[in-house]
């Protein structure tokens, strides 16, 4: 559950620095894309982390 929230907050700022910094429409597409799926995997990695020290 933690890495789609994550996910989502990627998605939202990787949009929002494209925007910042001036960029169009693909710029931020591609910006939220990369945020979206790095903060994807530090979710899960951080899920598999405590759910590893809940056992």
């Amino acid at each position: 559950m933690i890495y789609t929230i994550a996910g989502l907050l990627g998605i939202a700022l990787g949009a929002w620095r494209a925007k910042k910094a001036g960029g169009n429409w693909a710029d931020m597409a591609q910006y939220a894309a990369g945020f979206g799926i790095a903060f994807l995997l530090i979710g899960f990695i951080i899920t598999l982390i405590v759910h590893r020290m809940a056992v």
